[in-house]
């Protein structure tokens, strides 16, 4: 019988396992929720500041059958964080957030400081990472990086990042680059850490909000660069981008990531059109686990695996109210599948 990372390592190798892997990486993409938390004993905000809690809860997750896997960590904030923005830190049921930039402008990207992996929430992670892959586990760990973008629009005014991209251009370009070494060196130190996946979400680098030209140009330029130079001994990447991707299929094709990961606005069916043999993961509505039932979420599992998903996961991050017993309904459908498959 497969252990959970020989199935998961089974796809990224375009392999066919003997069911679908089910997982929920960290990251934008949280398994976090408030009854999670009270099953465990490990809440926030202090698990993100807390390596021990954070592996805690990062456990909980998978010994409670939510998800095939343990990741860290549970917001998007770290690398904004290090870089000098200042984050709140939320409650135990709203995660962190940047709460005042740093710059003004791309053309003040010296300023930045450098992302320091030994101190701060940066070291957090790694310790937290430490810890998980201390116990030996069958489930793989996924190590979590904010995308190019995304940082760079949460120490930069978004909508001034935005503009920027146009009119100061070559500036836009090296504040972009310094943005993406950044966040490599911490994933490369998580992978260093024990991480078996790097999953990267990157939902200010969509295709509706740049547009064709400007997500080729930035989205894929940058994304491309942090995965070519992740170390080769990696399992698998993932790369999760939001919004929809119909004016994009192109460009998302030539993403180096090992998967591919999308929210519920699209169509699993049509994203496996789009992207032929690519490894795609998702996309199981996430207002749907917060606000539906368990039925609703097996007969959408189903869907979601029969259009063509290789990776069944949440569309995007769990809200933090979301039943426990909605999103359990995910890995239960596919052992239920997997076992009347086998009958």
């Amino acid at each position: 019988m497969l252990t959970e990372k020989e199935r998961l390592n089974q796809v990224f190798r375009h392999e066919k396992p003997d069911r679908p892997p089910c997982i929920c990486p960290g990251g934008m993409m949280n398994m976090i929720t408030t009854e999670l938390m009270d099953t465990c004993g490990a809440v926030w905000p202090q698990a993100h500041t807390d390596a021990g809690m954070m592996a805690q809860l990062a456990l909980a997750n998978y010994e409670q059958g939510c998800f095939e896997n343990v990741g860290v960590p549970f917001c998007m904030t770290v690398e904004a964080e290090a870089l000098g923005a200042q984050v709140s830190m939320g409650s135990k049921a709203v995660e962190p957030h940047v709460a005042q930039y740093v710059i003004d402008s791309v053309a003040e990207w010296r300023k930045l400081k450098p992302l320091n992996v030994n101190e701060g929430r940066a070291k957090v992670v790694l310790d937290a990472i430490r810890i998980l892959k201390s116990k030996n586990l069958s489930v793989p760990i996924i190590g979590n990086i904010t995308g190019p973008v995304s940082t760079a629009g949460s120490v930069l005014e978004p909508v001034v990042f935005y503009k920027e991209l146009r009119k100061r251009n070559q500036e836009a370009h090296e504040f972009m680059g310094f943005v993406t070494e950044q966040i490599l060196n911490f994933a490369r130190a998580q992978i260093e850490a024990g991480a078996d996946v790097i999953a990267i979400s990157d939902p200010s680098g969509t295709g509706e909000i740049l547009g064709p030209r400007f997500f080729q140009e930035f989205a894929v330029t940058y994304l491309n660069q942090l995965l070519d130079g992740l170390q080769s001994e990696k399992m698998g990447t993932i790369v999760h981008i939001c919004g929809q991707m119909r004016s994009v299929y192109e460009q998302v094709n030539q993403i180096h990531s090992d998967a591919l990961s999308f929210d519920s606005i699209v169509p699993m069916k049509k994203a496996r059109e789009n992207l032929g043999g690519r490894i795609l993961m998702g996309n199981v509505s996430t207002y749907a686990l917060e606000f539906g039932s368990p039925k609703q979420i097996e007969k959408m599992t189903k869907n979601c695996a029969a259009d063509g998903s290789d990776i069944l996961s949440p569309a995007c991050g769990l809200g933090t109210k979301s039943p426990l017993k909605n999103v359990q309904a995910i890995l239960q459908t596919l052992k239920k599948d997997e076992v009347l498959a086998n009958a």
